[in-house]
Formats: structure tokens, sequence, C-alpha cells
């Protein structure tokens, strides 16, 4: 094989399978983990794919829905990623869990794959199908109104849904998170349907990067009283940790050498 059939096997598995890992894609390619990884920086280099630690996200992203929700995905990819991960170690397996159609989230659903027994509640359509590639996981698809981007689906039918539902894990993210609003969401729907998810969850894990931190959107969602613990990354300022230690909310700062 040439290396220019081998990059090009590499984009075609990655277009199959996003998320996967260095090991994995060497695995499949049988290939060593070194090659993998000059391969990925030399399509990163064409502007082929964006590297996150440990993968990379095809530019184009075919896997995905929507553009929309694609170019969510790209932005911040290394900080979601480095989030996505340690926020899995809080998954066990068997629990019942609800995510959200956040672009983060779905980074915490590709760290998922290897739990077992899940029981999932969720709004976003690429989330359910990702979870329910896993046959040993039950995927519940919140029934309701389909997003204009076609990436969620929100509404009276969701809400009422999620009423009757009862979950151990909610983990959500927004488009911005500050002291006084808490976490806020820019569509008032999502913010609406997720209001109702956080009051259905035991526990409640915010999953901020830090670009949002300081950032307020349209409507709140989470007070910061509801957050038991809150996931961000590496460019958190001192200031702003002291402030989150202050109100009483775990956090943990992800995208260190031990992550």
């Amino acid at each position: 094989m040439t290396t220019y059939e081998r990059r090009q096997s590499l984009i075609d598995l990655l277009r199959r399978q996003p998320g996967l890992r260095v090991p994995e894609i060497a695995s499949a390619l049988k290939v060593s983990e070194g090659t993998v990884r000059n391969d990925l920086n030399a399509l990163e280099e064409e502007g082929r794919l964006t590297r996150f630690h440990g993968g990379a996200v095809l530019t184009e992203q075919k896997n995905l829905t929507n553009t929309s929700f694609t170019d969510r995905h790209r932005e911040h990819a290394d900080k979601k990623d480095a989030i996505a991960r340690v926020a899995a170690n809080t998954v066990q397996d068997g629990d019942s869990i609800l995510l959200d159609a956040s672009s983060t989230v779905y980074c915490l659903a590709l760290a998922l794959e290897t739990r077992q027994r899940l029981r999932v509640v969720t709004n976003g359509l690429d989330v359910a199908r990702l979870m329910a590639k896993n046959a040993s996981n039950t995927v519940i698809l919140i029934g309701g109104i389909l997003s204009q981007d076609g990436s969620s689906v929100t509404g009276l039918f969701s809400e009422q849904s999620i009423r009757e539902l009862h979950v151990q894990k909610a983990f959500v993210s927004g488009s911005g998170f500050s002291m006084e609003r808490g976490l806020t969401e820019v569509h008032l729907d999502e913010a609406q349907l997720k209001r109702k998810a956080i009051e259905v969850a035991k526990q409640v894990f915010a999953l901020v990067d830090s670009s949002k931190l300081g950032h307020e959107d349209l409507t709140p969602f989470a007070r910061p009283e509801q957050i038991c613990c809150l996931y961000t990354d590496m460019g958190i300022t001192p200031e702003w940790k002291r402030s989150i230690e202050q109100a009483g909310i775990a956090i943990t700062i992800c995208g260190g050498e031990s992550d």
C-alpha cells in the first residue's frame, strides 16, 4: 500500500467511525502508531482534518448529520476532547444518563464507547446514533419537533417525555456560563428542555470549555447551585477557578499530562 493509499484508507476509516484513537487506527490499517501520527500530521497540514489529543476529526466530517453541528464539533475540539475523556470516568457500566445535543457532549459520547449496558436519554440525533452502535445500550431518543439544523429534538412533547423519567447523571453544556446566571443557552427551546432534564437527574455535570466562561447568552437553564461538578480545560484563569470553588461547585480541570 502506498502512502497515498494508506492516507485515503485512514480518511475513509474516520468517515465511518468518527472519534477513533491512534491505536485503533493503527490496528485497523496494520501499521505502527508512529506511522499513523505522521499521516495525521500530514493530513492536518493539508487541511483534511483537525488533530486533537489521541485522534482527529475530519474537516468535512460527513458522519455528522449537518454542517452546523460539524462546525461546532470542530471548534475548540482539543479542549472538548480533554473534557470528555475525564468526564467519561464518572460513568460506570449500567448507569442511566442523560446527554444533551451539544457538540461537547457528543465528544463525551465518543469517550463512552467501551461502557456497557448504559441507559441513555438524549434529544441529540447524532448522540443517539453513536450510543446505539453499542448493542448493550438502551437509547431513548426524546420525541418532539426537529430543530432547523436537524441535530436535536425539542418542544412540548420532549418536555413531557422527560417528566416521566429519572436518571442518575445528566451531562449538559451551554453556549455560556456566568456566576450570576449559571449555564445559558442561545436557543429558548433547548434551554427549556435542559431545565426539565436537570429536574429529573440526581446529579448534574456541566461540560464547559474555558472560552465560554464569562459569556452570557439569551436564557439561563441551570443555576450554579444545581451543578455538582463543572469540567473545563487548562485555559481557565485562577480567578474563574476561585469563583467557581467559592460557589460550592466541584471543578475538574482537564488536559494535563495525567488525564
